[in-house]
């Protein structure tokens, strides 16, 4: 059995894997973490073979995750994933590997190994938007970076005099309120993003969702897609299986 913990930007998901089957634990949001909430949510899991960590670069709650790892199970190993130039039937269009996130990685390595038909657009609608195409034969051929719903209302906020962060759900439309404006034209910023990558391409693509707001994206598009909230612990679950 493998523990997989997933450490984004702005939640921490993690799962075990038993035998190739993922059974997903309580996210954590990383405002909310403390040491006592990470004992408390892993103190019953059974002592894993390994470990293995997903973080995105600079996450501050890294030591704090290590040290509760280490005091629950000394003598598990701990493997951290990196991005690679090629590995598991990827290969990497990053001049240097290693700047590609660690989690887009992850994601790629899923799309490729699971049932998934490629080739495959993969978007991960989470604190930052990220879009990463990927060939039928393994090739990254690249992707696109934007910020995600929460941080272009809350660049609106902080760049403007009058216009309120707000966290409610509207109906996407013609508004007639600034709060429903702005969650309106956040939204559908997010799904032209998608629909304009989409029609530069000249195949048929797979459309895979995942993130924490792949479901509002989801509702906002007529093109058949997937949605897989757990890609990135799927491709942590694939790099650990091939160690052993």
């Amino acid at each position: 059995m493998n523990l997989l913990i997933d450490m984004g930007n702005t939640r921490i998901k993690w799962a075990v894997d038993s035998n190739g089957q993922l059974i997903a634990g309580q996210p954590l949001l990383n405002r909310q973490l403390d040491r006592q909430k990470l004992v408390d949510l892993w103190v019953t899991v059974t002592k894993p073979q390994s470990i293995g960590i997903s973080c995105v670069s600079a996450n501050p709650l890294l030591a704090l995750v290590q040290s509760v790892v280490l005091e629950l199970w000394m003598g598990s190993e701990v493997v951290f994933a990196k991005s690679e130039a090629h590995a598991f039937g990827v290969v990497n269009a990053y001049q240097h590997a290693e700047k590609l996130g660690v989690d887009r990685w992850l994601a790629l390595i899923a799309v490729r190994r699971q049932h998934y038909a490629i080739p495959a657009c993969i978007v991960d609608c989470g604190t930052a938007i990220t879009v990463d195409l990927l060939a039928a034969d393994g090739t990254h051929q690249g992707g696109f970076i934007s910020p995600g719903l929460t941080l272009m209302k809350q660049a609106l906020a902080q760049g403007t005099d009058a216009l309120p962060f707000n966290e409610t759900y509207y109906v996407v439309g013609p508004a007639k309120v600034t709060e429903a404006a702005i969650y309106a034209g956040t939204l559908s910023s997010a799904a032209g993003l998608i629909e304009h990558v989409l029609k530069m391409q000249t195949e048929t693509v797979q459309l895979i969702l995942t993130g924490g707001d792949a479901g509002l994206v989801a509702q906002q598009l007529t093109i058949p897609l997937v949605i897989d909230a757990d890609l990135v612990l799927q491709g942590l679950a694939i790099v650990l299986g091939d160690r052993q």
